[in-house]
């Protein structure tokens, strides 16, 4: 018997299920979709074309390039590529007026293209634009070369990535204030309906100056640029040599890396710079750009109409759905009031009862109490009456004795202050008579005194 049990061995995992061809090249699509961005700068040669035979119908394209893959071995890509009917009667006379000659296959073009992939037509370039410089000698190797150091710098889609404000107003433009192209800017603005903040910040526009004055006042916007939504770079068009120094690499990485969005209106339907190629959005003359802010906030403001409108019959069926629901809470108050009233009613009754008999009860244990007390009362009065009367009595007798004493005080008091008197009007008359003694000659006292035959005081008080 083993002294423990063995593991059992993991079963191997079930294979996958197997896929269909539209669910594998489906899962295809979604990759190149998630992986790749939404455009490509691409450099090839055309080797089949397909020229629209009528009007409305699209040219196509068989792009290819011989290359040597990473063992020596000489390689050819390959791509089929479409232009579509509408960018085809843009982009070809565009083509043909720069280079002076038409698509044709031998040429070898520079591209901007959107990769697709479907599942029935397999994979497909769209190309957007062309560039027809790339045919015009040492300016198409420059621009290839700035163009390249600016996608490696990530300076192509910086811009792009930054998030437009939905109502742009407050606008720092960068132009010439001389130009056309400024005055037809802000007489389209003046006469929109909305209102638009603009600061002007001059710059010269053409010339060898030209990049140095923009980036100036590229600078001069960086330092205020919590004042405004987004700058505007506009210029009316030109020829192809005046409009270099807008392909000039400084310039275009400047606007690449500028915290603000940039708007581009700086040439005509056949021009693009780089300066476009970097901007947050290309358009094509400045009179484009100003219709873009101005059907920008036409949008906004009938979206927000919109909204408004849903908002006041959101309201109004909350409004109404409230009105009834307090209707029916008000119904059911009423009869929840009246329930309770009846409650209260019946409770104040017995209450009131109870109340009743409490006071019926205390008036009759009051009533006893009143019998009682009305036969006590009398033997209470006369007892307190002989109390009183003692009481009386002995005051009297009180006030008896003490009068006597204070009467004989008084009479003492009297007779000390009448024999006090007495004593004064004896000692005055004393007095008086020496007095008289003095000034009678020794003998009149005696003849005096016969003739009155008064006798002395002090004799008689004796």
């Amino acid at each position: 018997m083993p002294l423990y049990n063995r593991r059992s061995e993991p079963a191997p995992p079930p294979a996958p299920a197997p896929l269909g061809l539209a669910e594998l090249l489906g899962y295809v699509r979604l990759a190149l979709q998630q992986q790749l961005a939404d455009s490509y700068w691409v450099v090839a040669e055309v080797s089949d074309l397909t020229l629209p035979r009528f009007t409305g119908a699209h040219c196509y394209l068989t792009l290819t390039e011989q290359t040597i893959d990473g063992r020596g071995t000489p390689l050819k890509a390959q791509a089929r590529a479409t232009l579509w009917s509408q960018r085809y009667q843009q982009l070809a006379p565009t083509f043909e007026r720069a280079t002076g000659q038409p698509l044709r296959t031998g040429l070898k073009l520079l591209l901007r293209v959107q990769v697709r992939f479907h599942e029935q037509y397999g994979l497909s370039l769209d190309v957007v634009a062309i560039d027809p410089s790339y045919t015009v000698g040492e300016l198409a190797l420059l621009r290839l070369k700035t163009l390249r150091l600016l996608e490696e710098k990530g300076l192509l889609e910086r811009q792009k990535q930054l998030m437009l404000p939905l109502a742009p107003q407050r606008l720092a433009v960068i132009s010439s204030p001389t130009a056309a192209g400024f005055q037809d800017f802000v007489q389209q603005l003046q006469e929109a309906p909305y209102d638009f903040a603009l600061t002007l910040f001059p710059a010269i526009m053409q010339g060898d100056d030209s990049p140095a004055s923009i980036r100036a006042a590229l600078d001069g916007v960086r330092a205020r640029r919590g004042q405004f939504d987004a700058v505007v770079l506009i210029r009316g068009g030109g020829s192809r040599t005046d409009l270099l120094a807008f392909d000039e690499y400084g310039l275009a990485a400047a606007v690449g890396a500028f915290p603000l969005p940039v708007l581009t209106g700086i040439g005509h339907e056949r021009d693009e710079a780089l300066v476009d190629l970097t901007a947050h959005r290309a358009l094509k003359t400045p009179t484009a750009v100003a219709a873009f802010l101005v059907e920008r906030l036409a949008r906004l403001e009938a979206a927000v109409l919109g909204l408004g409108e849903q908002v006041v019959a959101v309201a109004r069926r909350q409004l109404s759905q409230g009105h009834a629901r307090l209707d029916q809470l008000s119904g059911r108050s009423r009869y929840a009031a009246h329930r309770q009233l009846d409650a209260a009613r019946e409770a104040l009754r017995a209450r009131a009862h109870q109340a009743t008999l409490a006071p019926r009860e205390q008036l009759r244990q009051l009533a006893v109490g009143l019998g009682r007390f009305r036969h006590q009362l009398p033997r209470a009065a006369r007892r307190t009456l002989a109390r009183e009367q003692r009481g009386l009595r002995q005051r009297g007798r009180v006030l008896l004795r003490r009068f006597g004493r204070h009467h004989q005080r008084r009479r003492e008091a009297l007779l000390r202050q009448r024999y006090q008197l007495q004593l004064a009007v004896e000692r005055q008359l004393h007095r008086a008579e020496l007095r008289l003694c003095r000034l009678v000659p020794a003998s009149a006292p005696s003849v005096v005194g016969k003739a009155s035959g008064t006798p002395s005081p002090h004799k008689s008080g004796t």
